[in-house]
C-alpha cells in the first residue's frame, strides 16, 4: 500500500492555521515548562495591565499551545472588546474556534478579519483552506483569487486550489497550480509530494524527480522513502526499489513494510527465496500480528522445499487471520506435497 499525501489533506489544512506544533515526549514537556515559564511571565503583566489587549492576544495563543482552550477563548475575546479593529485577533479566533471543533465560527471570525484587513494574506489563504474543508470550492477559488492578487508568488494558495481542483476532478489544471508551488518554493515539500503521487499514479519516471526533490528537503522522511520505493518496485526497477526501502530501514527501525516490501520483491520478481525469508522475517519481528508477512515467509519456505516451516508459518498466518483463503491454499498444497 502506497503512502498517499492526499489523506493527509485534512491535517495538512489544520496545520495551516498555526495551531501548535508537536515533538516527542522529551520535547512535549520541556516545550510545554518553557510556555508555563512564559505564561507567568505574561500573568504577572496581565495582573498590573488588564487593559492591554496585546498581551491579552499573547496569553491567548500560549493558551492554544498548551490546549487551553477556554481560557484561550476567554483571553481573545476580552482583547476584542479593547481593539475590535485587530485583523489577528480575529485570526486567533478562528484557529480557537477550529480547535473546538465550530467551522461556521471559524469562518465568521476569518471574515472579519477580511473585513478590518481587506488585503491579510493570512485571513484569505485561512478562508481558502477553510472552504477546500467543507467542499465549496467556488469559495476556495475566490479567496486563492484574493490572495493572489495581493501577492502572486504565493505558492500556498496555489497549492490549496491544487487541491479542491483534484477533489473535482481538474487533474491537469491541479498539475499547473502544484508546478507553479514548487517553481516559486523550492523548499514546498507537500506539493513535490504531491506532484510525485499524480506521476506515480500513471507510472511515469517525473514521479521519482518529485519524490527525490521532497527527500532533499527532508531526508528522512518515511512517507517520501517509502512512495520513492513503492514507485521503484511498480516500475520494475528493483534494485532501486531495495536500496529504498534499506535507507528506510535505517530511518525507521520498526517500520514493517520496507523489509516486507524487498521480500515481497526477491519472492515474486527475483525469486531469491533465501533472501525473502530473511526479510519476511525482519518484517515479523517489527510486526508479528501481521498475517501476510507470516504467509509470504511460507510460501518461500515452500519454494526452498522447507516444508514443515511453511506450514508452521501458514498455521500462523491462518491464525491472525480466520478463513484467510491464501493460507488455507497453502496448508492443502502442502498437504498434497507431503502425501505424495
Amino acid at each position: 500500500m502506497r503512502i498517499t499525501a492526499f489523506c493527509t489533506v485534512f491535517i495538512l489544512i489544520l496545520l495551516s492555521f498555526g495551531c501548535g506544533r508537536g515533538g516527542g515526549v522529551h520535547a512535549k514537556l520541556s516545550r510545554e515548562d518553557s510556555l508555563r515559564v512564559e505564561l507567568e511571565n505574561l500573568n504577572r503583566k496581565i495582573s498590573g495591565n488588564g487593559k492591554d489587549a496585546g498581551l491579552l492576544h499573547q496569553r491567548a495563543k500560549l493558551y492554544i499551545d498548551l490546549r487551553e482552550i477556554n481560557q484561550a477563548l476567554n483571553d481573545i475575546n476580552k482583547a476584542l472588546q479593547i481593539d475590535p479593529k485587530k485583523a489577528d485577533y480575529y485570526l486567533t479566533l478562528s484557529d480557537i474556534y477550529l480547535l473546538m471543533g465550530q467551522p461556521q465560527n471559524c469562518e465568521e471570525s476569518l471574515l472579519k478579519a477580511v473585513s478590518v484587513e481587506p488585503e491579510n494574506i493570512t485571513a484569505n489563504l485561512k478562508l481558502a483552506n477553510l472552504y477546500l474543508i467543507v467542499k465549496d470550492y467556488k469559495k476556495v477559488d475566490q479567496y486563492v483569487r484574493e490572495v493572489l492578487t495581493i501577492d502572486k508568488a504565493n505558492s500556498s494558495a496555489r497549492f490549496t486550489r491544487a487541491m479542491a481542483l483534484l477533489e473535482t476532478g481538474d487533474t491537469a489544471h491541479a498539475i499547473g497550480d502544484l508546478m507553479d508551488a514548487v517553481k516559486l518554493n523550492q523548499q514546498f515539500f507537500d506539493a513535490f509530494m504531491l506532484l510525485g503521487e499524480l506521476y506515480a499514479t500513471h507510472k511515469d519516471q517525473l514521479a521519482a524527480g518529485y519524490f527525490t526533490n521532497a527527500l532533499r528537503i527532508r531526508p528522512n522522511s518515511k512517507e517520501a522513502l517509502y512512495n520513492l520505493g513503492m514507485f521503484y518496485q511498480e516500475s520494475g526497477q528493483f534494485a532501486k526499489a531495495i536500496g529504498t526501502y534499506e535507507v528506510l530501514m535505517k530511518v525507521d527501525t520498526t517500520f514493517r513494510d520496507a523489509p516486507y516490501n524487498i521480500g515481497y520483491i526477491n519472492l515474486v520478481y527475483l525469486q531469491d527465496f533465501k533472501t525473502a525469508v530473511a526479510y519476511f522475517s525482519k518484517a515479523i519481528a517489527r510486526d508479528s500480528l501481521h498475517a501476510e508477512s507470516w504467509y509470504n515467509r511460507g510460501l518461500s519456505f515452500e519454494q526452498l522445499k522447507e516444508y514443515r516451516n511453511a506450514y508452521d508459518d501458514y498455521q500462523k498466518s491462518l491464525k491472525l487471520k480466520v478463513n484467510y483463503d491464501k493460507a488455507i491454499d497453502g496448508l492443502n498444497r502442502l498437504d498434497r506435497l507431503i502425501k505424495k
